[in-house]
Order: C-alpha cells, then structure tokens, then sequence
C-alpha cells in the first residue's frame, strides 16, 4: 500500500496557531516537504519546527524568487517524483504550507500532479486574512456584504473595478505594489476605510490606519483591510487595536 500525502495549512506564523489535527500529523509523519527559497529560511517550516518531534526525512521544494510568473513547472514536476518515492515505499508525506494550502498556497500544484494516484488529505489553516482582522479588531465583512480578495499585482484598471463593487476587500501579496496601490486607494477616497497589516502574528507584526503608514514600501507578507459595507458600527470602530 501506498502512503498517504497530507497538505498541512499552518497558519500565518505563530506557532500557536497550528489547528490541533495539523499537529498530530506532524507528530507522527515520517516524511516531511516543505516551500524553501533558494536564499533564506523556510517561512513554513519555521512555523512548524516546534511541533516537530525529529527525526523525518526532509524534502526541500526550492523555489526561486523571481518577479516572473511562478510556479515553474519543473520545480514541481522534481518535487513531485521525489514526494512519490516516498508514498511508493508506504510512508505518509506532509506538506508544510503557511496559510492555507488551498488559498494561494504552492501545495495545490502538488496536488494537481499526485492527488489523483495517492491518498491524500488537505489539512486547512488559519489564513493570515482571518488573523488580522482579528488583530485589528475589526470584522472582514457581515450580514450581506461581499468580500473580495484582491492580488496587489492585478493592474490599476482592475483593482479599481473590484474595489468599487465590494463592500469589503483584502489586498493581499502587496509587497512591492505598495506605493501604486496606496496612491489608488487614495485616488477612490478609501484611505480612511483602510487598514495596513504586516507579518500578522508574528514578533515583527505591525498594524495601524493606511493614513499612517510612514513608508513607501511593504514586505510580501502584508495586506490592507478595506470595509465599506452597510454596517455602521463597523464604520465607528477605531482605525486599529494596538
């Protein structure tokens, strides 16, 4: 019998925040994959070291920080015969993914090539969405209102269109867009309705009002909370909780 692959949601970055199922996998699986830059530390697997009892294979799935388009298909074409071997000889494979693995996480692209052939269980976390609302202490959306996820990359012309129909949006993978995205926000007169996060729950995590925000620059892990629905005591709600 084969093993069976695991896709493991770990959540935005503290530890604690690991669902209790995620970490009896971790506990137990022998074999263990994981996201990697080819400079730098694994974001994901840091998140799970301290749940880790020792001992797993480790497979490391490089993947080049390059502004063009990613995945590269041969990076998870490489990773995919590896993680293969592995349930070819019965062991069970987890895959580490932040987040969630299935809300814009790298392990769908392993699903895609081995969910068909091996058992497989797609574990969810806390997606870095949820936790800074959370952090902030302001509701994403209620009642009837529409969310949309927003990628920073998509172009001036189609956020600005998706932005005028939500009542509440998350601009995620802000990153280097933030300046142009800022300047857009502003241009919609939605600065006061804003909210900056950056590496949510982490020691390095900050949150305050767009408006206040001093630099003209973002890390990848960073968003920006906009609520223009049709709840007014989410409107009266402070800019930020710190």
């Amino acid at each position: 019998m084969s093993g069976k692959l695991y896709g493991l949601g770990l959540g935005p970055g503290d530890p604690d925040l690991v669902t209790l199922k995620a970490h009896r996998i971790l506990q137990k699986v022998p074999v263990i994959a994981w996201p990697a830059p080819d400079t730098g530390a694994s974001f994901a697997r840091s998140i799970a070291a301290p749940h880790l009892p020792g001992g797993q294979v480790e497979i490391p799935i490089v993947v080049p920080m390059r502004t063009e388009r990613f995945p590269a298909r041969d990076v998870y074409d490489r990773a995919s015969d590896e993680i293969a071997a592995q349930l070819d000889e019965g062991r069970d494979v987890a895959v580490l993914c932040e987040g969630d693995p299935f809300f814009y996480g790298s392990f769908m692209y392993l699903f895609e090539r081995l969910a068909h052939r091996y058992p497989t269980e797609v574990v969810p976390g806390v997606s870095s969405m949820m936790a800074a609302a959370s952090v902030v202490g302001r509701p994403l959306a209620a009642r009837n209102d529409a969310l949309s996820v927003l990628p920073g990359p998509l172009s001036d012309a189609a956020l600005r269109d998706r932005l005028s129909l939500a009542d509440a949006a998350a601009i995620i993978k802000v990153g280097r867009h933030f300046a142009r995205i800022r300047a857009l926000i502003e241009e919609m007169g939605l600065t006061d309705r804003a909210i900056y996060v950056e590496r949510v729950s982490l020691d390095a995590e900050k949150r305050m009002p767009l408006a206040e925000v001093s630099e003209g620059s973002a890390p990848y892990f960073s968003m920006i909370l906009i609520y223009k629905g049709g709840e007014d005591w989410i409107h009266a709600l402070p800019g930020s909780q710190t």
